[in-house]
């Protein structure tokens, strides 16, 4: 894979796609650079570059190019602005020790992003060109990928699709842009990977049956966020969603995947039943419990089981996962009626064994620290 310099302004990285490269004129300093670096947090500044390409029904896929990161144009008529016609993923990059540089499982990401097209009625990218994609814009901005050794950091990629045709007609795009964007990362939640809250909510659903809660699009996450202001107002970090058609089956939470520990160390998470998004976190904390001797059921789990289990000592752990939160503890459940404590806060600050073997085991595969026997990771620089 060709490298491009700073004084080469016209080139191409070239993969299953070839990318014009269009270098920008005014890069970040290093110092600005260093300082984003330092102290990254999530998603709050952007590197210096973005990859686009343009799919219309009578070209397919064209004009793909690495090019300066800027605002993009579009029309005010744009169907993604109207009727809500866009997908996106997440996924990090992380710099080992020897200063390469790897994605984490971006195939099953790629595979994720189809199946979200198919449903947005969206044309696909097959997984070498999303890989592609992804290994160009890191070619280019490889200087932001924090170093190794600086903590729980790396480079979060956001590929997203958006319908860009001015028309105002319900009916599927016929002009589609595809992008990726990269922003340095720190943790998703200021804990770290102390325990977070919970609110249970009562009142809204995050997806239905036939639906596109299996799908990562925007409106999905959009619908989540009065739910979120309900969960912040009761002192709460996050919301946890039950079934929309009993009121009964704990779901996921806005953003998160949610696993239970039992006494005897079995590990059961909600089954994927078309509303629950597939995460990519999730297939792998289950096939890395069965490394570390656990059982795991994908199984319905009602909230009264979480909350009878708790109480009983049944129920000794709970954790989040997701590409952006890793693996995060829940301390503590809340609902209208009451709370509840989650697992004992007086030691290690009231992160579980379980938990807590978990997340060091896949942040030490990410990060290159253990072999990695299935191949989940893929190296980009």
């Amino acid at each position: 894979m060709p490298r491009v310099t700073v004084e080469n302004r016209a080139a191409t990285v070239s993969g299953a796609w070839d990318f014009e490269v269009e270098l920008r004129s005014d890069p970040a300093t290093t110092e600005a650079r260093t300082a984003v670096l330092d102290k990254p947090g999530f998603g709050q500044a952007f590197t210096d570059h973005m990859v686009l390409a343009s799919w219309t029904s009578d070209l397919g896929w064209h004009d793909q190019k690495v090019t300066a990161y800027a605002p993009l144009r579009v029309s005010p008529a744009a169907a993604v602005l109207h009727y809500a016609q866009e997908i996106f993923e997440g996924l990090k990059v992380f710099r080992h020790e020897d200063g390469s540089v790897w994605a984490f499982r971006p195939e099953v990401n790629a595979a994720r992003f189809s199946r979200s097209a198919q449903r947005l009625a969206l044309p696909e990218v097959p997984q070498e060109d999303f890989v592609a994609a992804l290994r160009a814009l890191v070619t280019v901005d490889e200087v932001w990928v924090p170093p190794a050794g600086s903590g729980e950091t790396s480079l979060y990629l956001r590929p997203y699709m958006i319908a860009t045709e001015a028309a105002l007609s319900v009916r599927p795009a016929r002009e589609v842009l595809f992008g990726v964007i990269a922003s340095p990362a720190g943790p998703y939640f200021n804990t770290g990977p102390k325990p977070v809250s919970i609110w249970l909510s009562t009142t809204s659903i995050r997806a239905t049956p036939g639906g596109t809660g299996a799908a990562k699009c925007g409106g999905n996450y959009a619908a989540s966020l009065a739910a979120l202001a309900e969960a912040v107002a009761n002192g709460c970090d996050q919301v946890v969603y039950l079934d929309a058609v009993e009121r009964r089956w704990i779901e996921e939470s806005g953003s998160m995947n949610v696993f239970f520990v039992y006494s005897d160390g079995r590990i059961v998470t909600p089954e994927l039943s078309g509303s629950i998004l597939e995460g990519v976190t999730r297939a792998s904390v289950l096939e890395l419990a069965e490394d570390l001797g656990h059982k795991v059921e994908e199984r319905r789990i009602s909230a009264d089981e979480w909350r009878d289990g708790v109480r009983s000592g049944d129920i000794t752990e709970a954790f989040a996962s997701g590409t952006a939160a890793v693996i995060t503890p829940i301390g503590r459940l809340a609902w209208a009626e009451g709370d509840l404590t989650i697992g004992d806060h007086s030691v290690d600050h009231g992160v579980g064994p379980v938990t807590a073997s978990l997340r060091a085991s896949l942040l030490d595969l990410q990060y290159g620290r253990v072999p990695d026997p299935r191949g989940w990771l893929t190296r980009l620089a």
